[in-house]
C-alpha cells in the first residue's frame, strides 16, 4: 500500500497533516474528494494554505500542484468561495 509522501506533489508534512484527519494511504486520498479533504484539514490546521489544496488534486491528478495553481485557481477558488472556505483578502 501506497502511502500519500509518495504521490506527486505531497512530502512528509503533508502525510502528518492527512495522518490528523485519518488518510494514511494514497487510495485513500484518491477516493476523496480533494476540498472535502481541505475542509476537513481546516478545523485540525486552521492555518493550512491554498498550496495545499493545488497539492491534493495534483497528486489525485498526477500533476504537479503549481500546473493545478496556475491552469485552475479561478475554478478552485469559486468552488471554494461556494464552501465558505474561500481565503480572505488582507
Amino acid at each position: 500500500m501506497q502511502t500519500v509522501d509518495q504521490l506527486k506533489g505531497l512530502g512528509p508534512k503533508s502525510r502528518e497533516m492527512l495522518a490528523k484527519i485519518g488518510i494514511d494511504t494514497s487510495e485513500q486520498l484518491r477516493a476523496a474528494d480533494a476540498f472535502e479533504v481541505y475542509a476537513r484539514l481546516h478545523p485540525v490546521m486552521p492555518n493550512v494554505s491554498l498550496n495545499m489544496l493545488y497539492a491534493l488534486i495534483g497528486a489525485q491528478e498526477d500533476l504537479p500542484w503549481q500546473h493545478i495553481k496556475t491552469e485552475r485557481k479561478t475554478e478552485i477558488l469559486l468552488r471554494l468561495d461556494d464552501m465558505g472556505l474561500a481565503p480572505k483578502r488582507k
